[in-house]
C-alpha cells in the first residue's frame, strides 16, 4: 500500500488536469541518482495489466510490480514553501537517501 497525503493528492490532481486529463500518474523506481535508486513519475493513459493501481480521492496512481517492492508502505507527500515546491517520499524501505530526497538505497 502507498499512502498519499491530501496535499500530494491535490498537486497530482492539478498536474493530471493540466497535462494528462483522464489519465493517471505512474510512480516507479529506476536505477540511478546519488544513492543507487531514484523515484520516477510518468503520465500514463491507463495502467498495465500487472500494475498495482491506487485511487485516492479520484486520483489514480499505478506502480509496476518491481517498483512496488521498494515502495510498499511509503507515504507520498507534497510541500510548498517560499523556497521550494516538491514531493516528499517517506519510504520505510529506504536505508539511506540523498540530501535532495530524490534517490535512495535499500
Amino acid at each position: 500500500m502507498i499512502d498519499v497525503t491530501p496535499s500530494a493528492t491535490a498537486k497530482i490532481r492539478s498536474m493530471l488536469d493540466a497535462d494528462n486529463p483522464g489519465g493517471l500518474l505512474r510512480l516507479g523506481v529506476v536505477g540511478g541518482g546519488c544513492s543507487g535508486l531514484q523515484y520516477k513519475f510518468k503520465y500514463e493513459r491507463g495502467p498495465r495489466t500487472t500494475d498495482n493501481v491506487f485511487s485516492v480521492e479520484g486520483v489514480k496512481l499505478c506502480v509496476d510490480p518491481k517498483s512496488f517492492q521498494f515502495l510498499d508502505g511509503m507515504i507520498l507527500d507534497y510541500i510548498e514553501t517560499l523556497l521550494e515546491q516538491r514531493f516528499l517520499f517517506k519510504n520505510p524501505n529506504a536505508e539511506k537517501s540523498c540530501g535532495c530526497g530524490k534517490s535512495f538505497q535499500v
